[in-house]
């Protein structure tokens, strides 16, 4: 079933988007059964990678195949049908307009569609840069701390993209800074090494940052403390902040930092480490518990060298992965 559901595609060789993808707010967009997503191509396609190797590891190799196959027959859809010149289509309407193209006046270009194509290891390496070039010019604004969702924002369109046309210019998804995006966009920018950028931008967002002085606040209005669903990204509200409190952009922040920045992911009794921190920092140090075990891990920033990574003084045959034992001992690591 889970097969037959991903290979359900349309005219261009893509999954259907039905009444919305992850932007449930363009829920118009193939509401009549033919649009379709080039998003969730990436991420089907991803997914479905993802699924072979568990299917690999429990010997069903028929079923691998199969997912592999399908993977691959969406990345090609989307490389054949979806570049745009410098950047990659977002959706396609019921009747084969295209959405998230320099024809748009509105929703020229749409982050999330450019990020996965660098996150889920499935793009073209030329035009996934490329990519995520245009996102650097049309959707990041450092002066107002915004990285926005999509630009320009729905406003006067007549095709029907949704309620998300709803939402004023700027305001929530439409446009503005829809924070779930902009965590996926610095993800794509650590994951593609430029790990400058991708740090600055992660102290970009940092809602810290929007109220560190009485006028910043005064704007901002929501909480510093915690992440904000959304900011909004046109005048007179721009850099006000939305929802907070509730949304699972914190969730994504703290993995952003932890799993995409320190390089730091736990998978299964195994610690990765392959940090993509900036030139400037000299290092890190984390202190890490598992179970009743502490690591006290040291990374040294040393890109002119091949790393060497050390438990309690002894070189492991790894240099990016810490095996992980529950004695209730104190360990030592170092990566330099």
């Amino acid at each position: 079933r889970v097969l037959q559901r991903a290979t359900t595609t349309g005219r261009h060789g893509l999954p259907l988007m039905g009444g919305g993808d992850w932007n449930d707010g363009m829920n118009r967009v193939g509401i009549q059964g033919q649009g379709e997503s080039v998003w969730l191509g990436w991420f089907l396609a991803d997914t479905l990678q993802a699924f072979a190797e568990l299917c690999l590891a429990r010997g069903d190799s028929e079923q691998a195949r199969q997912f592999r196959e399908q993977a691959r027959a969406y990345r090609d859809a989307i490389e054949t049908e979806a570049w745009d010149g410098d950047w990659y289509l977002r959706a396609f309407y019921d009747d084969g307009t295209p959405l998230g193209s320099h024809q748009n006046r509105e929703c020229r270009i749409d982050a999330i569609a450019q990020s996965w194509a660098v996150l889920s290891r499935l793009g073209d390496t030329k035009r996934a840069r490329q990519a995520m070039t245009a996102v650097e010019s049309h959707l990041i604004n450092e002066e107002e701390r915004l990285l926005l969702l999509f630009a320009p924002p729905f406003d006067k369109t007549r095709q029907d993209p949704g309620y998300i046309k709803g939402y004023l210019p700027g305001i929530r998804e439409n446009g503005g800074q829809y924070t779930h995006a902009p965590l996926g966009t610095i993800w794509a920018y650590a994951e593609l090494g430029e790990t400058a950028k991708a740090e600055a931008l992660f102290r970009l967002i940092n809602p810290i940052y929007r109220a560190d002085d009485p006028e910043k606040a005064a704007r901002y209005v929501v909480e510093p403390y915690v992440i904000s669903a959304d900011v909004y990204g046109v005048a007179p509200h721009e850099g006000r902040g939305g929802w907070t409190w509730y949304t699972g952009s914190t969730g994504w922040m703290y993995r952003l930092g932890i799993e995409g920045i320190l390089g730091l992911r736990r998978c299964g009794s195994v610690l990765q480490i392959k940090p993509r921190i900036p030139p400037s920092w000299p290092g890190f140090e984390v202190v890490y518990r598992y179970g009743r075990t502490t690591y006290h891990i040291t990374v040294e920033n040393n890109p002119d060298s091949a790393p060497e990574l050390w438990l309690n003084g002894e070189i492991l045959p790894s240099a990016r992965e810490i095996p992980l034992v529950d004695d209730g001992r104190k360990h030592v690591v170092k990566l330099a």
